[in-house]
């Protein structure tokens, strides 16, 4: 499977836009978990596959690997970690994340 880009086809879009690769990217299985978890400093293999409740190696491998080529993380002799870019990208989502907590708070309204 091809790594999701800028300027590609990705899945549901033809158009090469770069948001559309992004969302292909981020949502695909154990990619966002995976991000996050790099949130918390650099990673061993290992170590991200047990904070990924752990995920087969061969899928965190082809994650890593898409990961990689995405320029938001990089390898170090320290393990996994997110690059400028992957922080960029983490920091951009924060707001998303503070609308998901208050939808979820305005549903939990309405079952009440």
């Amino acid at each position: 499977m091809n790594t999701p880009l800028p300027k590609k086809k990705v899945r549901g879009s033809n158009s090469g836009i770069a948001l559309m690769a992004v969302f292909d990217l981020l949502g695909r299985k154990w990619t966002m978990r995976i991000l996050w978890e790099l949130r918390a400093g650099p990673q061993s293999f290992r170590a991200l596959q047990d904070r990924c409740d752990g995920m087969s190696p061969s899928v965190l491998n082809d994650r890593i690997k898409h990961l990689s080529v995405a320029k938001l993380i990089y390898s170090s002799p320290d393990g996994y970690q997110l690059s400028a870019l992957g922080n960029s990208l983490m920091i951009t989502l924060d707001p998303l994340r503070d609308w998901a907590d208050e939808w979820e708070g305005a549903l939990n309204d309405q079952t009440e």
